[in-house]
């Protein structure tokens, strides 16, 4: 399960129009969080809070094997009013990684959308987010700075301070640039001073083009950006029912002298698509010899099946994973039971508030398993109780024998 400062920062992206899924970090997303997703160790409880529409902060509190916790603090420019905070009304969805449904791309903003004038003077900003953690008793800090330079510009750079680490830590920058066709980031890391470069390109065609839906009046004395950001998509006839995506990476490292490259293709349904969605993709290293193929289905609203297989051509050594996410609904109250009797005495039927599938609380929960070819079985259960938000998982070795169980774990989130 996301902590809330992920989730906050999550919105920050949504608001700002930034699209995560245009990107070759993400080619395999789906099958990663439905693959990858990772369990729970020792007892951990979260407290956070959206104190105002820009400002967050988080306090953590864990026991494996010793006491620890961490403080965290955000910033966001850009008020997130709309933001659900209460961990009552966040719906699990955004919380609970799992199968990504990609969308039609959407052409980037016009750079004049994004001015405000006054009096004849430009008054606008950027958009950034500020982020901070430190981890007790260890004393280790992270960062991260996130601006939106323009429409298709976005810089974000982390780092982390730890005297454990060589040079006392390390600080990794990510310049990206989204054209919806073409998604470009470039790379840097004072880790062994790392230059990379990413790119994705998407094939098929082009992205219907967009207008603002409320344009400046003349007499107006300030044109606002926030106007420009209602926009209408104009509807081409015929809509792409999937999308190819290619791409690759290449990074070297200055010190160590050694560098690394790898190239993805992937296939997805989009929303037009009327069967089941899916998503397949396949990724090789050529340096390692690693090559590997997912495949991951939405066979209903409730379920989401992916399945993994990994090849080295050097070694010939093979690796088959499998995996599912299965949601539960709250159980329906009998309202409906009752309304042919409150019908034949002529009073008021009710409502059952459980017809809206959009409502956050009608999920009760997610349940996500794998399993590998090695006996490797991973479980995890994430729900809500009350005012609670809760992850209870364990890590089974099915050969194991009498230590078959290699870890299990619970984290509690409360937000407000």
């Amino acid at each position: 399960m996301l902590g809330f400062m992920d989730y906050v920062q999550n919105a920050f992206y949504e608001a700002s129009r930034w699209d995560r899924d245009n990107s070759y970090g993400t080619l395999t997303a789906t099958s990663r969080n439905i693959l990858d997703f990772s369990t729970p160790e020792g007892l951990r409880f979260h407290v956070s809070s959206l104190s105002s529409p820009n400002f967050a902060t988080s306090y953590t509190l864990g026991s494996i094997g010793l006491v620890d916790g961490s403080l965290s603090y955000l910033y966001s420019s850009l008020p997130l009013p709309r933001l659900a905070a209460k961990s009552s009304a966040i719906d699990l969805h955004h919380l609970v990684p799992g199968y990504r449904q990609l969308q039609d791309l959407r052409q980037p903003d016009e750079p004049w959308w994004w001015e405000i004038w006054h009096q004849g003077k430009r008054i606008d900003r950027r958009e950034a987010l500020l982020y901070g953690r430190l981890f007790l008793p260890r004393s280790t800090l992270e960062a991260l700075y996130l601006r939106r330079l323009s429409p298709k510009t976005q810089l974000k750079v982390s780092c982390v301070s730890d005297s454990r680490l060589p040079n006392g830590g390390t600080i990794l920058a990510h310049l990206q640039h989204d054209a919806a066709k073409h998604n470009t980031e470039y790379i840097y890391s004072t880790d062994s001073a790392l230059f990379g470069v990413r790119g994705l390109y998407n094939f098929g065609p082009d992205p219907a083009p967009t207008r603002p839906l409320f344009e400046a009046s003349p007499d107006s004395t300030i044109s606002t950006a926030n106007e420009a950001a209602a926009l209408t998509t104009a509807q081409t006839p015929s809509q792409p029912h999937g999308r190819f995506s290619a791409g690759g990476e290449i990074y070297y490292g200055l010190l160590n002298k050694s560098g690394g490259i790898s190239t993805g293709l992937r296939f997805a349904t989009l929303p037009s698509h009327t069967g089941f969605p899916y998503t397949m993709t396949l990724t090789l290293n050529p340096l390692m010899g690693n090559l590997s193929s997912t495949y991951s289905v939405l066979a209903s609203p409730l379920l989401a099946l992916s399945s993994r297989f990994d090849f080295n051509v050097y070694s010939y050594e093979s690796e088959l994973q499998v995996g599912t996410e299965l949601w539960r609904r709250k159980e329906k109250p009998l309202i409906e039971d009752l309304n042919w009797a409150r019908l034949k005495m002529g009073q008021k039927i009710l409502d059952d508030p459980s017809k809206d599938l959009d409502n956050p609380n009608g999920m009760a929960g997610c349940f996500k398993a794998r399993v590998d070819q090695r006996g490797g079985l991973g479980l995890l259960w994430e729900g809500r109780v009350k005012e609670l938000l809760y992850s209870c998982g364990a890590t089974i070795d099915l050969r194991g024998g009498e230590n078959m169980f290699r870890g299990f774990g619970v984290e509690v989130q409360y937000s407000s």
